[in-house]
């Protein structure tokens, strides 16, 4: 049996090759393999000299200072310190956090227990297209809000927030202003500085990297502290100990050096097999597109399908690896909370599929996928059609 047609780039991409070449360096006896915090040897010298040449490659991505890069084990821990991080370092400050009620469950999931923490939360809506305005974070703001945590891109609808309006409203505010952007590596041109992004979350599985390790942006700052969550040896400016998996960083650094070479390339690419996997859909009845093209990242559509039931769609598109949603989110039944978040109604929201495409994605590979679409929807049509006829 083959392996099924894969359209769930936004789960996880498939580490690239030429990354994997640069991690196996850092693995066994005839590479650099030590530990990069022994500074008594040149084996270690050499692992930490590799972790250093991965971080200036994240923070080139991103227009930051490497010294602003702090490895973690991937984007959920980096949201979590990030918010709790800064919010329990700031207290005295204030204890009120805005964020929106669409963001990744790391970022959700982290504000209600910061809530548990008798921190105060402000959920925005967003519009029907997934975005957070400016004005309504305007509206949300008060004297003692420390932080406004809204993410760069939605993992589910890919739509692309206006950071920078965003950004400039919490600092106006007074406010530290973080954003989620795991899924803008490699898709957006990412400037922190011209942004005015504090700190930024970041996974390399996102981006053709290893799973497993991530980073948090910290922007150089006195009045920036964040409270360090894990302990044990003060490694990353004193934010977060534990010995650095060189390999798995190395495999970060060469898969963002590459995002940053081939941004334009990829995203010329995505735009044609989006086109194209849109115009193969569009002789079919009774599709909505949750993802418009004018604010949405190319990679990443959310279909809802009339007349079908989602799961019985996603059982039908046997030779597809899709998803109706985020991964964090697979095993539930519900419908999606993002997708209920910008109103969609409850039967249409459970009767849509993410598709998701990559660096790795051929065109041929849409058009057997637009293909098997069609087939299924023809199949799962026809009963209830029939049904009708009966009547």
């Amino acid at each position: 049996m083959s392996a099924p047609l894969y359209l769930d780039y936004a789960a996880t991409t498939p580490a690239d090759p030429r990354v994997v070449e640069q991690m196996m360096r850092h693995l066994t006896l005839d590479g650099v393999y030590a530990n990069p915090a022994s500074r008594s040897h040149m084996p270690g010298w050499l692992a930490e000299q590799a972790v250093e040449q991965a971080r200036r490659q994240v923070a080139d991505l991103i227009g930051a200072d490497p010294r602003e890069i702090v490895w973690t084990s991937g984007a959920t821990e980096a949201d979590n310190l990030a918010l709790t991080g800064l919010m329990r370092a700031n207290r005295a400050r204030g204890r009120h956090l805005v964020t929106s009620i669409i963001e990744h469950k790391a970022v959700i999931d982290t504000a209600k227990a910061l809530e548990a923490e008798g921190f105060e939360v402000t959920w925005l809506t967003p519009t029907r297209e997934g975005l957070i305005t400016p004005q309504a974070l305007r509206e949300a703001m008060r004297d003692d809000t420390v932080l406004v945590s809204l993410m760069a891109v939605n993992n589910e609808l890919g739509s692309v927030n206006d950071i920078a309006a965003l950004a400039e409203v919490a600092h106006a505010h007074g406010a530290f202003f973080h954003t989620d952007a795991a899924q803008a590596a490699g898709r957006l041109a990412l400037d922190v500085t011209a942004m005015g992004i504090d700190l930024m979350s970041l996974s390399a599985h996102k981006a053709y990297g290893p799973k497993g390790i991530g980073a948090l942006y910290v922007r150089r700052d006195p009045a920036l502290r964040v409270e360090a969550l894990i302990h044990g040896g003060g490694h990353e400016r004193g934010m977060r100990s534990g010995t650095l998996p060189t390999h798995q960083i190395v495999g970060m650094g060469a898969a963002f050096a590459l995002a940053l070479d081939e941004r334009e390339q990829d995203d010329a690419h995505l735009r044609e097999l989006r086109e194209r996997f849109l115009d193969g859909l569009a002789p079919c009845s009774g599709i909505h597109n949750h993802s418009p093209a004018a604010h949405s990242v190319p990679n990443i559509v959310n279909l809802a399908f009339d007349d079908v039931d989602g799961e019985s769609l996603l059982m039908a598109l046997r030779g597809l690896a899709v998803s109706t949603g985020s991964a964090c989110n697979s095993a539930s039944v519900d419908p999606s909370y993002v997708l209920k978040g910008i109103g969609v109604p409850h039967a249409q929201a459970l009767a849509s599929i993410r598709f998701s495409f990559g660096r790795f994605t051929r065109a041929d590979d849409i058009d057997s996928a637009v293909a098997e679409i069609r087939h299924a929807l023809d199949g799962l049509r026809r009963p209830a059609s029939a049904a009708m006829h009966q009547r």
